[in-house]
């Protein structure tokens, strides 16, 4: 079953993000930990780990505040 990011904006709409596809969740999650910078300062708010269709969780990119 294949992991996969969805990448989104503020207002939750969907961004254009790296198409990585993982083969675990391990995977996706440490691929995530070293792009995340990159991948905020490109626009992307938050990215929800999917697994096949189902949504595993959402993650901000966004410093707390």
């Amino acid at each position: 079953m294949p992991w996969i990011w969805r990448y989104e904006n503020v207002d939750g709409q969907p961004v254009t993000g790296p198409a990585e596809t993982f083969s675990s969740q391990s995977d996706a999650e440490s691929w995530i930990g070293q792009q995340w910078r990159e991948l905020a300062d490109s626009g992307v708010a938050q990215v929800v780990l999917v697994e096949d269709d189902r949504v595993d969780y959402k993650m901000s990119l966004l410093p707390a505040e």
